[in-house]
């Protein structure tokens, strides 16, 4: 109820369906628009170093398209996608969010999302208003709540 679902099967589609949103935003007066695994198509399909640039400049088309539309259609645009481990990393987390520094410079708050037992936490990894801070909370019926002892 009062969700409309669009299933993407390819990034090709991906890009048609968010392209064409503003419509379905309009039509019925839509506030919030979340893009589920964003990077996950463009991963599967340009594999290899060879195709590296092409797809970081689909991904940051595709970025600016839906930076585009939350600015004109007056919405909040969300983003969840996935991450790296560097194993190889000194200093710092090891953990990057996958699609580089073109998702990291895009986004205008970066959260970690992580489950710890039977509550989640929440890291306020970049803001430009916030410092980085971690919350803990738990997902329940009503929605989010306190977290559990």
């Amino acid at each position: 109820e009062n969700v409309i679902v669009a299933k993407a099967y390819n990034s090709s589609h991906q890009e048609v369906i968010i392209q064409e949103s503003p419509n379905v935003i309009n039509l019925h007066n839509i506030k919030l628009m979340i893009v589920d695994s964003i990077v996950s198509h463009y991963r599967a399909e340009f594999l290899g170093r060879s195709f590296l640039s092409e797809r970081q400049q689909r991904i940051n088309r595709l970025l600016h398209i839906l930076l585009r539309i939350a600015e004109t259609c007056k919405i909040a645009v969300v983003l969840t996608n996935q991450i790296q481990s560097s194993p190889d990393a000194i200093f710092g987390d090891p953990n990057k969010a996958t699609g580089g520094n073109v998702m990291a410079h895009s986004s205008t708050y970066r959260l970690y999302l992580k489950k710890s037992g039977k509550n989640r936490i929440a890291r306020m990894v970049d803001s430009p208003y916030h410092s980085e801070r971690e919350i803990l909370f738990t997902l329940n019926e009503q929605g989010i709540g306190d977290p559990q002892k």
